[in-house]
């Protein structure tokens, strides 16, 4: 992929990335800092998320009231998401409207009020966000699995956080938060979209410059201790179908495994679309699909991992058939794990594995949107170049380093497995 970008770092820190793209009049603009839930302590869990619901209740410039209409008035849409590892804002506008996101975001990095009355509104909404959550057999068996996995590393809480800290997290510690990692010196920006980009970075020195450097915020890295046996756990709640869980142990994005596994993921559940905006093509042709689904072991089965800066978890999803039993869902899955670990995969089916990958991360990286997501997504656990040179690594992996990356990774002694058992009381949300 052609290196088609301008890279900046301003005299206060801030890492801009700039893209001109002129198919179509529209910028998109992110800023994205280095702080998620793996940044938080017991006692301040969910505290990440939280600063980002504050960050749309406004400034003295920007009134909270005025924010959403100024943007809907020009035509753009905007957003914000929080993740373990980094916290991002954009807005994608028509290309003479963009000013007015530049503006946004700036005055947002240093000028945010938090409230009071705003923090305690806030609170009763996040809290009911987390209940409604609690409702979904799938967010209460990953949660458990999360638990279970990560003892001492900081993945080990959602990201929403937990109820006990959510009711006694004060307005002070928010705002703490946010004055320790909103900081230029934290952050990525990046722009993409119908611009002349020195023009673009006059404009984006005039309003970012001039905003202080801070120290440099601490981040959590407590290393996670092996895992040496399979854990498994059951979670029950109302509803009428059942659910498994297997979390295998995967490495950090910049792993250079990360992309043999990624290959064994089309090829077992189909392929993962790594953009947050989702999307992408049936797995229908997958392995596990034939094996699971068409047998009827199961209604729907997937997979999938997330580009993360430390080890995390692949997960396989398993939604049982009605007239199966979890165990006997996992024995199939357990099954289609060992065939392609001990029997070798032909080139031919790796070649369609691969090219699936390909083609979702292609859909995936098309829109202006999702160009200017990935200059700033990409620096989060890696660099841009990791971005630049995926296609190319894909396609450099052979039916060798499948088997040995699913022999290195899908180990039962280093997994942690999930059924969610169904009691009856009416069905509850799938959660998918």
């Amino acid at each position: 992929m052609k290196k088609d970008f301008k890279k900046t770092v301003l005299s206060n820190g801030l890492t801009v990335f700039l893209k001109e793209i002129h198919t179509a009049p529209l910028v998109s603009s992110w800023v994205w800092y280095r702080v998620g839930s793996k940044d938080e302590t017991t006692g301040r869990t969910g505290i990440s998320h939280w600063v980002e619901h504050m960050q749309f209740k406004g400034t003295p410039k920007f009134p909270a009231k005025a924010l959403d209409k100024a943007v809907s008035r020009d035509g753009g849409f905007w957003n914000a998401f929080t993740y373990m590892d980094w916290t991002t804002y954009f807005e994608t506008m028509p290309a003479g409207k963009i000013d007015l996101g530049l503006r946004l975001e700036a005055d947002r990095m240093k000028n945010s009020i938090f409230d009071p009355k705003e923090v305690a509104s806030e609170r009763t909404v996040i809290i009911s966000e987390r209940e409604g959550s609690e409702n979904e057999p799938l967010f209460r068996l990953g949660e458990a699995i999360q638990h279970a996995a990560f003892r001492i590393h900081p993945y080990h809480h959602e990201i929403i956080g937990d109820k006990a800290d959510l009711r006694t997290m004060t307005r002070d510690d928010l705002y703490r938060h946010y004055k320790t990692y909103y900081v230029p010196n934290n952050a990525v920006m990046a722009v993409a979209g119908d611009f002349n980009s020195k023009e673009m970075l006059a404009r984006i020195r005039q309003l970012f410059e001039r905003i202080p450097k801070g120290k440099t915020p601490p981040r959590l890295a407590r290393h996670e201790p092996p895992q040496d046996g399979e854990l498994r756990l059951n979670v029950e709640g109302p509803g009428e179908t059942a659910y498994v869980q297997a979390a295998y142990r995967f490495p950090a994005a910049s792993h250079p495994d990360f992309f043999a596994l990624s290959v064994l993921d089309s090829l077992l559940a189909g392929p993962s679309n790594l953009n947050m905006f989702g999307g992408g093509i049936s797995n229908r042709t997958s392995r596990l699909y034939r094996a699971l689904v068409e047998k009827e072991y199961a209604v729907g089965v997937s997979g999938g991992a997330s580009a993360t800066i430390d080890p995390h978890l692949y997960f396989f999803t398993i939604t049982v058939h009605p007239r199966r039993k979890p165990e006997e869902a996992l024995a199939a899955l357990d099954a289609e794990i060992e065939r392609v670990q001990n029997e070798r995969v032909s080139e031919a089916e790796i070649a369609r594995a691969i090219k699936q990958a390909r083609a979702i991360f292609a859909y995936g990286s098309e829109s202006v949107t999702n160009q200017a997501f990935w200059m700033g997504y990409s620096e989060m656990f890696a660099t841009y170049d990791w971005f630049l040179t995926y296609l190319d690594k894909l396609s450099a992996v052979t039916p060798a380093d499948v088997e040995r990356v699913a022999r290195a990774y899908f180990r039962p002694r280093s997994r942690v497995v999930g059924v969610y058992i169904p009691t009856g009381g009416g069905e509850v949300s799938h959660g998918q």
